[in-house]
């Protein structure tokens, strides 16, 4: 049986750290998917590819779910995308770092639930805090990881 290779899929409509993706992915030599709604101005290397998919609700969700499996690494915030591909056998990764898991993204969705609920009502106005220098950092690191252990596991 032959594997898929290592693959990173971006949802990258509110992606904070796709120039961070790029230099992991370029010390690697990994195909990169930048997949948006919208034309997203990227770098012009043949191992970036852009994917500009219709608006229609979850339309880049959809894309990137319906594609990825075991060797992929999918960049998400969005949590039912995020619970999607790890269902799928992709590894996960927050813009923050924090990597989905089984054990971990169904608290994910009933937190996500909940706080939506809890901003519906009024009871709760603001978002998430602000990205950071740390957050950024310990994405790097986190994706490097998560290459390193691909990579690994695949015996490359």
């Amino acid at each position: 049986m032959t594997l898929a290779p290592i693959a990173i899929y971006v949802d990258a409509d509110a992606c904070p750290v796709k120039d961070e993706t790029f230099r992991v992915a370029a010390r690697y030599g990994l195909h990169v998917y930048v997949v948006s709604n919208s034309f997203m101005n990227l770098p012009r290397e043949p191992w970036i590819e852009r994917v500009v998919v219709s608006d229609g609700f979850d339309a880049a969700d959809d894309w990137i779910a319906e594609r990825v499996g075991p060797g992929a690494i999918v960049i998400t915030a969005d949590v039912p995308l995020a619970s999607r591909c790890v269902k799928a056998g992709a590894s996960v990764l927050a813009p923050t770092g924090k990597p989905f898991t089984d054990s971990s993204v169904g608290m994910a969705l009933a937190t996500r639930n909940l706080m939506q609920d809890l901003r519906e009502s009024g009871l709760i106005t603001g978002g998430p805090k602000p990205f950071s220098r740390q957050d950024r950092s310990a994405f790097l690191g986190a994706l490097d990881r998560a290459v390193v252990r691909l990579r690994r596991e695949r015996g490359l």
